[in-house]
């Protein structure tokens, strides 16, 4: 599968989808992100069951800006809608691999406990 190009208007609805989606976001200038792509589209190609995602953080400096990416690349790894890792730095394939790994092994029971645990939702009256 291609990597998807995510904007402010698509982040959320993709991210928030069942199951595991990668996003890097980088920018064309940066080399360490140019240096990451080739790690981060192989991936994809040899993970054909998760969603790969770009976001250009020149084209949309909003969505950057409103996630805190204060340095590129960042990679933030989400499953099932939770945030599962974050990390700026171009990752080599093996780091990006046992990244991949890691999330695929995740209790998502024991995550979701952990986040209602650290965020409870508000009382209703």
């Amino acid at each position: 599968m291609a990597t998807l190009a995510l904007t402010e208007m698509t982040f959320e609805e993709t991210v928030t989808r069942e199951g595991i989606v990668l996003v890097d976001f980088w920018a064309t200038w940066c080399p360490p992100c140019r240096a990451f792509a080739p790690v981060f589209e192989r991936a994809a190609a040899d993970n054909p069951d998760l969603v790969f995602a770009k976001v250009d953080t020149d084209a949309e400096p909003g969505l950057s800006g409103g996630l805190g990416i204060m340095s590129i690349p960042t990679l933030m790894v989400f499953r099932d809608g939770i945030l599962v890792f974050r990390q700026a730095g171009a990752l080599p394939a093996a780091a990006l691999a046992q990244v991949i790994e890691a999330a695929r092994g995740l209790d998502m029971e024991r995550v979701r406990k952990h986040v209602e645990e650290a965020h409870p939702k508000a009382a209703t009256a």
